[in-house]
């Protein structure tokens, strides 16, 4: 090996070495010391807006403070799981809040606080309707939590119709 190929080969591997790092850097665990993390928040109120537009008031100040509150009771929500699905959904969200994450994993371009509804619904259908298993379970993930923290408010039940529990 000539001393010429040596040194391309060093700094070819130094390159690579600072960015593998740096993107390990980006990523960040969506759950950090047991709360959500700012970029984790984003995604499940970008989720939030996409799942429940319609059921949401229509007043802009009214809107941002439900979904607010909903991105709160999904957080008490995962608290609840159990350590092994806390974990995973950490990872989930830790990927989906990173740009690199978002574009491979949601193949949604625009940022989560700047993207349209109907850019997150279609989004959120393509994950639906992903040939990979892995890409399928998140949007069913996402989506479940959604509902079940926004469907788990009695002042919610009539939305879907339910008129709360009959007297025993």
């Amino acid at each position: 090996m000539q001393r010429r190929t040596l040194l391309r080969l060093g700094i070819g591997s130094a390159v690579l070495l600072a960015l593998a790092g740096g993107g390990a850097q980006l990523l960040r665990p969506g759950l950090q010391q047991g709360r959500l993390g700012a970029p984790a928040r984003e995604v499940l109120h970008a989720v939030a807006r996409a799942v429940l537009d319609g059921s949401l008031p229509e007043d802009a100040a009214m809107r941002e403070a439900a979904l607010q509150a909903q991105v709160d009771r999904v957080e008490a929500l995962i608290m609840g799981l159990p350590a092994a699905t806390q974990r995973e959904l950490s990872q989930l969200l830790g990927l989906l809040g990173t740009a690199a994450g978002r574009m491979a994993l949601a193949g949604l371009t625009a940022p989560w606080t700047q993207a349209s509804v109907a850019q997150l619904q279609q989004a959120l259908e393509a994950l639906r309707q992903s040939k990979l298993s892995l890409r399928r379970q998140a949007y069913h993930g996402l989506r479940d939590l959604t509902n079940a923290a926004f469907y788990a408010v009695p002042g919610h039940w009539a939305l879907m119709g339910y008129p709360g529990p009959t007297e025993p």
